[in-house]
């Protein structure tokens, strides 16, 4: 972040997971099923869902603050146990009755072979506990990023919206579902192509892609909506504009979690007091960037801006 720019206060609400990674070698084929045997022989944790929109904001200098509901569980230890090293300020429920979010990838030879997903909604105490403390948090932020990855945290976003327009705060979604509704008068909404195909249906050509994504816009009462097409770029509709950024990416590895780079640059450089057009710009140099490590990753001040 350059001298000029003020630090921004961002607060990250919603899925909150942990993403594990088992690494092992592939040399034979199983004699039970015919399925590779994968040695184990090292172990990482990350922060992922809304977690990795909080540490992507972390790595770019933004002071952040993470609201969401995880179990209370080895596995919520060890998401409170990361933030708490990144300095992020943490406002995590811990529900007793469900366990934390986790998505654990398998991987040989450098490729993800499996993917295991342990998951439950949180309960109806737990996210009432967090929409008080996101009520009583919002006042101290400059931009909210609400970060839906349909797992139950956002049941509440409409509300939540509500609040955050009410006192004058942008509010960043990085969306899921069929169904946009409940995000109307967002700020910003981040659909990736499958996303938005699911809610406006296909489109063959570019002029009906802006026509839909036009209309959606509107329908919604957004400033800004924001296609992120992968190896096309990105697509940014306002008020009667429409500008495509081609994509920067030099060597595509993995691509999960770069909506949550996407989102974490475009809300630290809006809070930070850039104008729209060059946050879409360099939040889609930061995606170009972090597809080419493996996993959920971040990238950082000196990569995006050395």
């Amino acid at each position: 972040m350059t001298t000029s720019l003020k630090t921004p206060r961002l607060l990250v609400v919603g899925d909150v997971m942990l993403d594990r990674y088992w690494f092992g070698e592939v040399s034979r084929i199983s004699p039970e099923a015919p399925v590779p045997v994968v040695r184990v022989e090292r172990r990482e944790e990350r922060l992922g869902g809304a977690a990795n929109v909080a540490r992507n904001a972390v790595a770019l200098g933004a002071q952040t603050a993470l609201l969401g509901v995880v179990g209370k569980d080895e596995a919520g230890d060890a998401v409170q146990k990361m933030l708490t090293d990144l300095h992020i300020d943490s406002f995590l429920s811990r529900d007793p009755d469900v366990s934390t979010i986790i998505k654990l990838r398998v991987i040989g030879r450098q490729q993800q072979l499996l993917r295991i997903d342990f998951e439950h909604p949180p309960t109806d105490s737990a996210l009432r506990n967090k929409l008080t403390k996101y009520n009583a948090l919002l006042p101290d932020y400059d931009v909210v990023v609400l970060s839906d990855y349909a797992k139950g945290s956002l049941i509440n976003v409409a509300e939540m919206i509500a609040a955050a327009r009410k006192l004058g705060k942008r509010v960043l979604v990085d969306p899921k579902g069929d169904d946009f509704a409940p995000y109307n008068g967002a700020s910003v909404l981040t659909p990736n192509k499958s996303e938005l195909r699911q809610v406006v249906g296909s489109w063959k050509t570019e002029e009906e892609l802006t026509t839909k994504a036009q209309r959606l816009r509107e329908s919604l009462d957004l400033e800004a909506l924001l296609l992120t097409r992968s190896e096309e770029g990105m697509s940014l509709y306002t008020a009667g504009q429409a500008v495509h950024t081609p994509t920067v990416a030099r060597e595509v590895f993995d691509v999960s979690g770069a909506g949550d780079t996407v989102i974490a640059t475009l809300a630290t450089m809006l809070g930070a007091g850039k104008p729209l057009i060059e946050a879409v710009e360099i939040a889609n140099r930061a995606a170009g960037i972090v597809v080419g490590k493996l996993g959920t990753a971040t990238v950082t001040k000196e990569e995006l801006f050395g």
